[in-house]
Parts: C-alpha cells; sequence; structure tokens
C-alpha cells in the first residue's frame, strides 16, 4: 500500500469548520476488523472517518486513532445518533456512550443519523445537538437523510442551520432539488452510497469515461461527486480499493462527461425513504 503525501482538499463548513471533502465511511465493516481497515486507511491518506452509533463499531474507530500515531487534530470524526435515542436526554446520553467508545473527548461532526418522522422528535433532537456544540465536545453539527421540510422544521425552531446533511447521493439518485436547498442554506452536501451500492460500476456510460481517463469505474464516480462540491465518503474493507478510492485529485472529468453523467439519473434509492422510514 502507498503512503499518500498530498492532501485532501478541505470544505469550509457553513460554522467555519474545515473538513475533508474525501473521507472513509466504515458501515457494515465489522466491528472486530475495524481497527485494522481504518489503519489501514489512515496509511494511505484519509484523516476523516464517518461512522454512527448504529454501525457498533465506535471502538474500532477509537483504537484506530489511538494507535495511528495520529494527533487528534489530525483526524476529523463524525457519528450519529441512532434513531431509538431521540429526544433531547436520550440524544444526550447517546452521545456521552459514543464520546466513551470512541475515547475522545469531541468529535468534530454529529449527526441526527436520521430524522424518523413518524416519532416526531427530530427537532428535541436537534436541540440537543445544538447544545453539545455549544459546550465544544461536538465541533459542528448536522443532519443525515433529512428532506427540506425537516431541515426547515428545525431551523425554524432553534434558528441553527446544520452544517452539513449526509444523504443517499449517486449518479442514479442526484437529488438536484435537495441540493439546490443545502446550496441555499449553505448547507454542505455529503454523499453517503456514492457508487450505488456498485450498481454503478458496470454501467456502460461510467465505464467509457473510465477508459477513455484510464481510471476504474469506482474512481470516476467519486472524481464526478468532488467536482459536484460533494463530500463524499466511499467506504471498502480491501487495501487496494481503499487505496484505489484515494487516487481521484490527479485526474479531471470534462464538462461533457460530466453532462453525460448527469443524464444518468434516474430517481433510483438503493436505500429506505426518509420520509417514512424509522
Amino acid at each position: 500500500m502507498t503512503t499518500r503525501t498530498e492532501s485532501v482538499p478541505l470544505v469550509d463548513l457553513g460554522d467555519g469548520n474545515p473538513m475533508p471533502q474525501l473521507g472513509f465511511g466504515v458501515f457494515q465493516v465489522p466491528p472486530e476488523d475495524t481497527a485494522q481497515i481504518v489503519l489501514w486507511a489512515f496509511e494511505v491518506g484519509y484523516r476523516s472517518i464517518d461512522t454512527a452509533a448504529a454501525y457498533e463499531n465506535e471502538a474500532g474507530v477509537g483504537e484506530a486513532i489511538a494507535r495511528s500515531g495520529l494527533s487528534r487534530d489530525q483526524v476529523f470524526v463524525t457519528t450519529k445518533v441512532w434513531n431509538d435515542d431521540h429526544g433531547h436526554d436520550r440524544a444526550r446520553r447517546s452521545f456521552e456512550r459514543s464520546l466513551e467508545r470512541l475515547d475522545l473527548e469531541y468529535v468534530d461532526l454529529y449527526l441526527i443519523h436520521w430524522p424518523a418522522p413518524a416519532a416526531g422528535r427530530y427537532v428535541e433532537t436537534w436541540e440537543a445537538l445544538c447544545e453539545l456544540k455549544s459546550d465544544g465536545r461536538a465541533r459542528s453539527i448536522g443532519v443525515s437523510n433529512f428532506l427540506p421540510e425537516h431541515l426547515e422544521r428545525i431551523i425554524e425552531a432553534s434558528g441553527v442551520t446544520p452544517v452539513l446533511n449526509q444523504i443517499e447521493l449517486h449518479p442514479r439518485l442526484q437529488q438536484p432539488e435537495l441540493r439546490a436547498f443545502h446550496s441555499e442554506h449553505r448547507i454542505a452536501t455529503e454523499a453517503w452510497s456514492p457508487l450505488g451500492k456498485g450498481q454503478l460500476l458496470g454501467d456502460e456510460t461510467i465505464r467509457g469515461i473510465a477508459s477513455a481517463h484510464e481510471r476504474t469505474p469506482a474512481q470516476v464516480v467519486l472524481r464526478w461527486h468532488i467536482q459536484l462540491g460533494n463530500v463524499v465518503i466511499p467506504k471498502s474493507v480491501t487495501p487496494e480499493r481503499i487505496e484505489e478510492n484515494f487516487h481521484v485529485f490527479d485526474f479531471e472529468l470534462t464538462a461533457d462527461e460530466m453532462e453525460a453523467i448527469h443524464g444518468l439519473d434516474a430517481g433510483d434509492r438503493t436505500g429506505p425513504d426518509p420520509a417514512t422510514f424509522g
């Protein structure tokens, strides 16, 4: 595995804090393997790690940070509060447990994992996150899988705008209306399932562009995200793929190639619908 020396571009969040545009996701990474896999990611050059209470691997992320030799300010850590812990007091207790598992004094970004609108407690949860930001233990706060109506409600209730919304986003689900709302309110867009759970890698358009650049289809899709300005968090458990996904800053897609990928949007979700899930 090759250690990369160049730095990942930073995105300035709405509260002034910087965040690496490319991070490493650990969704569905087995807890017992997480520390080693995150250490591989650190070796390649990743400095942003995305986990969640629901992934049950926060402890492995914390172990990797402790073993990495990196200083705390060199690593950007994101975690999330799960649906079962919505509500002011439950959310604060969930945050405390996440900090304990991570063995950290603060996280760089804390997110509400899903709005879970049927429960009707995401505003109360958001108010708890605002308190965690005020006391410095969550440097930045945001949300995940929120639709415009959910975003509008928490902004109106609290006066605090999330710095980021992590959403399912890939060439077959480009979410232009939600991204436009983000731009209007200075909310960063972060893509989960950026490769569409691998379903895009056999697409003829993507493969043709990859061939033209002598790159892999995955690299082309990740580069598309980068050029759109998205924060992106690909996940892998193999050293070769972890490294491959990092090699996306030394080539550029043309305007025609970007437009060709734009034409792949079909509104196809691979995950749950935020309007009804939870």
